[in-house]
């Protein structure tokens, strides 16, 4: 298993054990919105999600400290841990347009260049 696609407990960003910031880096929502959805969780399960809390705080790993090299690539992660099919289907995207744009590049060169297209016939 990739080690970016693991939860992880956070305690770069933590507060008690770091399991609320881990769930937020790794789901991609903010932080405050888990720390707030865990404390209301802990009246309506009456307690309960307490108990998993510390569990889960006990059971995770803590986050490698260079896990990610930047911003950019731990977006990208994120939206490969929510949809690894949607973000396949975004690179393949994006390579098809670079395959376009090279095409596009080599018919210019190639057929509006009569410099080139001399001496490539001159090579035959």
């Amino acid at each position: 298993m990739n080690s970016r696609t693991t939860l992880y407990r956070d305690k770069h960003n933590a507060k008690i054990l770091g399991v609320c910031s881990g769930i937020a880096d790794y789901t991609g929502v903010n932080v405050f919105w888990v720390r707030l959805a865990a404390f209301f969780s802990i009246f309506l399960t009456q307690g309960l999600s307490l108990l998993g809390y510390f569990v889960a705080g006990f059971a995770l790993q803590k986050k490698p400290p260079h896990l990610y090299t930047d911003s950019q690539e731990e977006k990208y992660w994120q939206r490969v841990r929510q949809s690894p099919q949607r973000t396949a289907r975004e690179i393949r995207s994006r390579f098809r347009d670079i395959d376009r744009r090279l095409a596009d590049v080599e018919t210019y060169y190639v057929s509006n260049n009569p410099r080139l297209t001399a001496e490539i016939e001159e090579l035959r």
